[in-house]
């Protein structure tokens, strides 16, 4: 399935979505198309360009990142597929509470990280302090691009002026 770039009136990577609905986008004049393929898209009386970035005409406030759901595929992408504590990438990773959930630690990006088998049963039921153990970065939210990248893990080369002025794969 072919994937477009959306932008938010200002440049900024929004999401991806399907050519049919950039189409609908552009159709209806919410969106504009920036880059387009080569071949054209036909309907039964009519010839459209083929849409491979758009940007939205009216800016959209986007929620921040935070609010964006926490899945283990962008947490583990987020922490650049490395356990936040040693630095490994061997073995099997784990989602880990900074601040565990018994202890009113919340499921949010900023209290929870990537942490290999062995640092996340050494860390436990602890924090920090107690377990003496420390982050190799503060975990926090992920840019948007991040997002993107998951969805089309093979960025177009025309997508590349765009995504790369905001934020990397691992935030």
């Amino acid at each position: 399935m072919q994937q477009v770039l959306v932008l938010n009136a200002s440049f900024e990577p929004l999401n991806v979505t399907s050519v049919r609905r950039a189409h609908v986008l552009v159709f209806k004049g919410k969106a504009e198309v920036i880059e387009k393929l080569d071949q054209p898209l036909h309907s039964a009386t009519d010839t459209y360009p083929w849409p491979h970035v758009i940007r939205l005409v009216a800016y959209v406030r986007v929620p921040r990142a935070v609010q964006r759901k926490i899945s283990r595929r962008a947490l583990f992408a987020r922490d650049g597929w490395r356990c936040v504590y040693c630095g490994t990438t061997a073995g099997r990773l784990t989602l880990d509470h900074v601040i565990p959930r018994s202890r009113g630690g919340e499921s949010v990006w900023e209290n929870v990280v990537t942490a290999c088998a062995p640092c996340n049963h050494q860390k436990g039921n602890r924090t920090l302090e107690e377990a003496r153990m420390e982050l190799v970065h503060p975990p926090k939210a992920p840019a948007p691009v991040l997002f993107i990248r998951l969805a089309a893990p093979k960025i177009p080369n025309g997508w590349q002026p765009y995504l790369a002025h905001f934020g990397s794969a691992t935030g």
